[in-house]
C-alpha cells in the first residue's frame, strides 16, 4: 500500500499583499494555510509596497507566465527635494535639494514626457539577475555595474498635488517591467534636484483591481480559469475533449475562437483543459496543458 498523500489543492489566489513582508513571503503563508507546495506568484512587489499579487496553486502555476503581460496600475507618492540609494523611504539619503519653487504644472510636464515607450535603466535595487546575481544583492554589498536600458511603455502617468508642496500623488498605468522608483527619480532629476517614491500601491493588474482582493489572513481560493479573464476563451467540442488533453495541435476553424489569442480552453462544464495559442497557418497548438488532478493515493 502507498503512502497516502494530502488532496491536491489547485486555485488562483488575488492577494492584497500588506507591508512589510515580501512576496516569497506571502506565498511561505499561501503554503502553510492552504498545505500546498506548489505556489507561486506572477510578479514581485517590494517588501514596503502593498497591493495586489496573484498567486496560482497546483496545477495553476502553470499558468502564472500568461499572467506576467497584463498592464499594471500603481498609486504612490513622489517626493522632491530629496533623493536616496534605494530611490524609495527606505534607502540612504544621497542628496538634498531646494525644490521649494516647483509647481504641480511642472511635475505634469516632466510626468507627460516619461509618457509612451520609453528606455528604463532598471535600478540597482531590483531583482533583476546579471551573471545568475540579483542586482539587490550586489547594492547590499555596495556594488554598482552599468545596467542596459530596457523597452517599457508607460501608458499614463497622472500627478496630483497635497498638502505639502513637496509631495505629489501619482498614479502609472504601465507595461510589465516598468519600474515606479525609477519614474520618481527621473521626475525629479528633470526638474533640477532629486525625488524618491513613498507609499508604492499596486492597484490592478489586467481586469483585477483591489476590490477582487482578498486579506494574506484571509485567503479565497478561486476557480483556475478566473486567472484567465483577460483572454477569450474557447469551449471545445466533447468531442476534441481527449485530443485537448493530450496537447494536440488542431486547426482554427476546429474551436470557436475569438481575437488572437492566446485561448484558455475550456469543457462545457467549465473545466479548464488549458490554453492554445496561434501556430503555423491556420492550426493552433498547446501553450499550457492542464494535468488531470492527481489521486489521494499512491499506486
Amino acid at each position: 500500500m502507498g503512502r497516502r498523500k494530502p488532496p491536491q489543492v489547485d486555485g488562483f489566489l488575488v492577494v492584497d499583499k500588506p507591508a512589510g513582508i515580501t512576496s516569497h513571503d506571502a506565498v511561505a503563508v499561501a503554503r502553510r494555510v492552504l498545505g500546498e507546495r506548489r505556489i507561486g506568484h506572477s510578479g514581485t512587489l517590494d517588501p514596503d509596497a502593498t497591493g495586489l499579487l496573484l498567486m496560482g496553486v497546483g496545477r495553476a502555476t502553470k499558468l502564472l507566465p500568461l499572467l506576467l503581460d497584463l498592464r499594471k496600475t500603481y498609486a504612490g507618492e513622489i517626493v522632491l527635494g530629496t533623493s536616496t540609494s534605494t530611490l524609495d523611504s527606505k534607502g540612504e539619503v544621497t542628496g538634498t535639494f531646494d525644490m521649494a519653487h516647483i509647481t504641480i504644472a511642472d511635475v505634469a510636464r516632466e510626468a507627460a514626457v516619461l509618457t509612451g515607450p520609453i528606455q528604463q535603466i532598471p535600478p540597482m535595487v531590483s531583482a533583476i539577475k546579471i551573471d545568475g546575481v540579483r542586482l539587490h544583492a550586489m547594492a547590499r554589498e555596495g556594488i554598482e555595474i552599468e545596467r542596459q536600458p530596457r523597452s517599457v511603455t508607460v501608458f499614463k502617468f497622472d500627478v496630483a498635488a497635497t498638502a505639502d508642496p513637496l509631495v505629489f500623488r501619482c498614479e502609472v498605468e504601465c507595461s510589465s517591467g516598468t519600474y515606479i522608483r525609477s519614474l520618481a527619480a527621473d521626475v525629479g532629476a528633470a526638474l533640477g534636484g532629486g525625488a524618491h517614491l513613498r507609499n508604492l500601491r499596486r492597484t490592478q493588474i489586467g481586469s483585477f483591481d483591489l476590490s477582487a482582493a482578498s486579506p494574506i489572513s484571509d485567503l479565497v481560493l478561486r476557480p483556475m480559469a478566473d486567472a484567465l479573464v483577460d483572454y477569450a476563451p474557447a469551449v471545445v467540442p466533447a468531442e476534441l475533449v481527449d485530443k485537448v488533453r493530450r496537447g494536440t495541435v488542431l486547426e482554427r476553424v476546429m474551436l470557436p475562437l475569438i481575437g488572437p489569442g492566446p485561448w484558455p480552453v475550456l469543457t462545457s462544464d467549465g473545466e479548464l483543459l488549458g490554453v492554445y495559442q496561434a501556430h503555423h497557418g491556420t492550426s493552433i497548438k498547446p501553450a499550457v496543458i492542464l494535468p488531470p488532478a492527481t489521486t489521494t493515493e499512491d499506486k
